[in-house]
């Protein structure tokens, strides 16, 4: 199925690892130009491989965020997609305090709001797409991760709003929700476990569909489609590519 993606330019928050870099291969894959703006370089190699563009900026810094789509609009003629996709479950509670929890809003929302900002002329002239990556724990909780929780929601709740602001601009938004997905980070989580090979399977067991982890490329298969032509009439949702982890039974099947 062709998306439609050839030649189009997509920033990439993050999109150097784990999910996001799932999501800037398969951009590369469909011919795109994807643009990942991130505050560490990734491999030369990789970048090459791929054919991606790389803009280093601290995303939680406006400026920074400015004078990153600044540099993306002199190398690009047009921007015709946005996957905000950076941030990290940084584990600030209710024991953290109201100091803790702001950094932690600045670090996992706040950008979300600042590149849509920026960007919204560069979509409006582009009639593009954004996607926002968010977490099946603003729906489910987790305990212990207040401020992760906090943006994440919020995060749900703008890609309603910017869904009907961009109405007369075609401009389509929606989410991934995001439950258990196998990235680098997440194994090294698993690692620091005194018993990783049981946590995964009790993790597993819990997943309705298969038993086992969602790939980052079945997200980003799910993002492409989201950025393409081919979803021309989805604005608003919120998709879940989780095996049924949020929304069905986790004793389905089961032993």
């Amino acid at each position: 199925m062709d998306l439609d993606l050839q030649g189009k330019t997509v920033i990439v928050t993050g999109g150097a690892s784990g999910i996001g870099a799932g999501i800037t291969e398969a951009l590369a894959e469909e011919g795109a130009h994807p643009v990942i703006i991130a505050r560490r370089r990734p491999d030369a190699d990789w970048l090459a491989r791929h054919g991606a563009d790389f803009v280093m900026a601290e995303l939680s810094d406006d400026a920074a965020c400015r004078a990153a789509i600044a540099q993306v609009r002199d190398r690009h003629a047009a921007v015709h997609g946005l996957v905000n996709n950076a941030g990290a479950n940084d584990g600030i509670g209710l024991d953290k305090g109201p100091d803790a929890f702001r950094v932690s809003l600045n670090q996992n929302l706040v950008h979300y709001y600042t590149m849509v900002h920026l960007l919204r002329d560069d979509l409006r002239a582009s009639r593009g797409a954004i996607v926002n990556i968010t977490s099946k724990t603003a729906l489910t909780g987790q305990g212990g991760t207040s401020a992760y929780v906090a943006a994440k929601a919020a995060q749900l709740g703008l890609t309603r709003e910017w869904a009907v602001e961009f109405l007369p601009d075609a401009i389509r938004v929606n989410a991934i929700v995001v439950a258990e997905v196998m990235t680098p980070l997440y194994d090294r989580w698993l690692h620091s476990l005194p018993d990783p090979d049981a946590a995964l399977r009790r993790i597993t067991s819990r997943i309705p569909l298969g038993r086992r982890m969602t790939t980052a490329r079945e997200i980003a298969d799910c993002c492409l489609f989201l950025l393409s032509g081919r979803a021309s009439h989805m604005t608003g949702q919120w998709l879940f590519p989780d095996g049924g982890y949020t929304h069905l039974d986790r004793a389905i099947g089961g032993d």
